[in-house]
């Protein structure tokens, strides 16, 4: 272990000394100050020091504003003041103030020795933590989530928008088109984000087993619960619970669910007792819900509950602009050399693909492409035999009607009209096929450009 950075602080040149030899002894780099005032401006000349230990009754500026100016300007550096005049009022003040610690003068060399570690140790802990939440919230934020398309630009507005507030969201789009990721950004964007995310696949779990789970159990509430257990809602507290393939779920559970989301309280199986719980739930499916209200299987009420925000994420064959950029994310990703990427002509064949299995399909696709070619970059013969099938501008099947004489310009319009049908909707895929820039391709259409 390095050794530590600590400013002694104190008026009293003995009480300095015996400190600084303490701290010294002990392996640490000491710098002694004489005063507050100096402390301060040190921290202000350059980096902030690891831990302070300061004299509570000073000329200048006393130990109550130099804990003041460290929680202000260097939040992670912990402070210990020491005093001759140890009383309790004073070390509730100190603590109030935000002291790691507080001691008295004479010292103890263990017990100044045995405070100044746990500081350090907790600071270090602090800063861990710190550092593991700044990772979950850069891997899971909004920018992450990847695509430009306009369809995806809504979402991440649309995310980002509700992700201040505590409103539940339903999340729908196809399997594999990354609903849990959004919820994961809109969690990690959240007020919550230093609470946990707790996510259940509700399609996976039978009904009876996926109460117990999400409810917890008292003990004796079925055979087998030997003891009481808590469920995902408690789990979950001052958190997000993600409910994934919500849509599955049966009508008993509906009920509960629906109680808990309107009442803030849950009761767990096989007891009376309500539990207060304070959770965001992000709900996803791949199901058309209103399909399902209005064929009974769901309940209408706990739908609008769901329902307050709505996300919709488009399949991957509605936004193929975007699979240039996720196939180059994804070796990134994957790739075991730098510089991992897609070949024109790889790139051509999955543009072409639908993908039926969206993005996690298109990231299977890739990761197995760069785990066969150790050259990492992707060619045509490392994909797989269906999506080589494919190809990435076909011939139309059948050339526009020309029975009535149109036109050349009229011509021009059907035939530009049905490569858009065939890219459906597409334009930018559709003016790649045709050779032209997507201006061209509004003008032929006699369509005002999208802004």
């Amino acid at each position: 272990m390095e050794p530590a950075r600590i400013l002694v602080v104190d008026d009293d040149q003995s009480s300095r000394d015996l400190l600084v030899r303490i701290l010294t002894g002990a392996g640490h780099r000491v710098t002694a100050l004489t005063d507050g005032r100096e402390a301060v401006a040190a921290l202000d000349a350059g980096d902030a020091p690891d831990l302070v230990v300061s004299d509570i009754r000073m000329a200048e500026m006393d130990g109550l504003q130099v804990i003041d100016a460290f929680r202000d300007r260097a939040p992670d550096t912990p402070v210990i003041l020491v005093t001759a005049f140890g009383n309790i009022d004073g070390a509730v003040e100190a603590i109030r103030r935000g002291a790691a610690d507080y001691l008295s003068k004479p010292y103890d060399v263990d017990a100044i020795q045995i405070v100044v570690a746990r500081a350090l140790q907790h600071r270090e802990l602090a800063m861990e933590n710190r550092a593991l939440r700044r990772g979950l919230r850069d891997r899971y934020r909004l920018d992450n989530v990847v695509g430009r398309s306009e369809a995806m630009l809504q979402v991440y507005k649309t995310a980002a928008r509700v992700a201040s507030t505590d409103a539940t969201v339903l999340i729908q789009g196809e399997s594999g088109t990354g609903k849990e990721l959004v919820a994961r950004a809109i969690h990690m964007a959240s007020p919550r984000a230093s609470g946990p995310f707790v996510a259940v696949d509700c399609g996976a779990i039978a009904e009876g087993v996926l109460e117990s789970e999400l409810f917890g159990h008292a003990r004796g509430a079925f055979t087998g619960a030997q003891t009481a257990r808590r469920g995902l809602f408690e789990e979950a507290h001052h958190g997000t619970l993600f409910l994934d393939e919500i849509g599955d779920i049966g009508p008993n559970l509906q009920a509960r669910l629906l109680r808990a989301l309107q009442e803030g309280t849950i009761r767990r199986v096989g007891a009376n007792e309500p539990i207060t719980v304070d959770v965001r739930v992000v709900a996803a499916t791949n199901r058309d819900m209103e399909a399902a209200v209005k064929q009974g299987t769901f309940r209408a009420d706990l739908y609008y509950r769901l329902h307050v925000v709505s996300i919709r994420i488009p399949p991957l064959r509605e936004r193929r602009e975007d699979i240039p950029l996720l196939a180059e994310h994804f070796a990134q990703k994957h790739g075991r050399a730098e510089g991992s990427a897609i070949s024109p002509e790889a790139r051509e064949l999955l543009l072409a693909h639908d993908w039926p299995g969206n993005v996690r399909e298109l990231e299977n696709v890739i990761a197995r492409a760069l785990a066969l070619n150790p050259s990492g970059v992707v060619l045509p013969e490392d994909l797989p035999d269906g999506v080589r099938a494919a190809r990435a501008a076909p011939a139309p099947a059948s050339l526009p009607d020309v029975s009535d004489r149109p036109s050349l310009a009229e011509l021009e319009r059907r035939y530009a009209s049905q490569v858009l049908q065939e890219t459906g909707g597409n334009k930018t895929r559709a003016a790649e096929i045709l050779g032209i820039d997507r201006k061209t391709l509004y003008r032929i259409l006699g369509e005002r450009e999208d802004r």
